[in-house]
């Protein structure tokens, strides 16, 4: 009978834990959700992210508190996000940098990219650009070739850290254009900027909707994009292609995940408010005046998706020979 007792006691509490659980998720979100940015302050990342804080306030009722993380080419804030619970309180604004190209050319990481977190949709996609600094005598992709060849391994190039996406694409340049620029890696596009503004450095490889700002400005001249088609932002600014670099593409995209083992009620309320933000006109405008295109994917894609752009990714890492320790 005493063994019966307990048998209905541990089946009574855990039906209570179940149905409070239930209730838990159902009622997502009941506090504030931190949206950690693993870069630092003024990239791409950051900027998309505080784009997409307020709306999602409102849609949620609840204050998006983006937290800045930067270090180890995003993979700092990328792991504190892993090892997080995965109730949706705590979620990553994920790119190429910390989820695809992070994967493909560090040695070893503390998560893994593929199984560590829940996909909850695509934000945008975003342009990189090659850009100099007041003080660097090129006008033109050929002539930073020229420069680049006349000074081997002298003149530095700016990225967002390294193994992000914006270094990969840097050595994909020197790959193909048979050069050595020296790789000068910050924790993110905000100081990356400073320095190439400032004519620290020569140059950057950015993502285009953090340096739009200053190309608009006339304080940094850009050389060329990264992509298959010329910007509408930069209509006069060829690809690298057009440049010579033939079959050159390369983009980076963000988006919202959460740990691994995020409920699927929590992911779905999440993720309906991504495409609701997603939807307004005005966050679009915005995207596109920063030279990014909104990007909607739904769970299942967006993980489908991070699992081919690893794939693209490692195979021009091990082509460029690069590895981060």
């Amino acid at each position: 009978m005493g063994m019966w007792k307990v048998i209905r006691t541990a089946l009574i509490v855990s039906l209570a834990l179940t149905a409070v659980t239930a209730a838990a998720q159902q009622n997502f979100p009941m506090r504030p959700i931190r949206l950690v940015v693993p870069w630092a302050p003024g990239g791409n990342v950051d900027i998309t992210a505080r784009l997409i804080g307020g709306p999602l306030t409102e849609i949620l009722g609840r204050t998006i508190v983006v937290d800045n993380r930067p270090g180890g080419g995003g993979s700092l804030g990328a792991n504190m996000v892993a090892k997080s619970a995965p109730d949706g309180y705590t979620l990553l604004m994920a790119s190429s940098g910390s989820v695809t190209v992070n994967a493909a050319v560090y040695k070893s990481l503390p998560y893994d990219a593929d199984k560590d977190f829940a996909a909850i949709g695509t934000v945008n996609e975003v342009p990189l650009v090659l850009a100099v600094g007041p003080k660097t005598p090129a006008s033109s992709i050929k002539e930073l070739i020229a420069l680049a060849a006349s000074q081997p391994g002298k003149v530095t190039a700016a990225t967002a850290g390294a193994g992000s996406t914006n270094h990969l694409v840097l050595e994909m340049f020197n790959t193909q254009a048979r050069v050595q620029l020296l790789h000068v890696p910050y924790k993110g596009s905000g100081p990356a900027l400073v320095d190439t503004l400032g004519g620290q450095v020569a140059m950057i490889v950015d993502q285009l909707s953090s340096s739009l700002p200053y190309i608009r400005e006339g304080r940094l001249r850009s050389l060329a994009v990264t992509t298959k088609k010329r910007s509408s932002q930069l209509p006069n600014v060829p690809t690298l292609e057009e440049a010579g670099l033939k079959g050159f593409e390369a983009t980076t995209f963000t988006g919202v995940m959460a740990p691994a083992g995020t409920p699927k009620p929590v992911i779905d309320r999440l993720y309906a408010a991504l495409m609701k933000t997603l939807d307004s006109p005005a966050v679009i405008e915005k995207f596109r005046s920063m030279a990014a295109e909104p990007m909607r994917n739904t769970p299942q894609q967006f993980a489908a998706f991070v699992r081919e752009d690893l794939a693209r990714w490692k195979a021009v890492a091990k082509a460029a020979n690069v590895q981060v320790e």
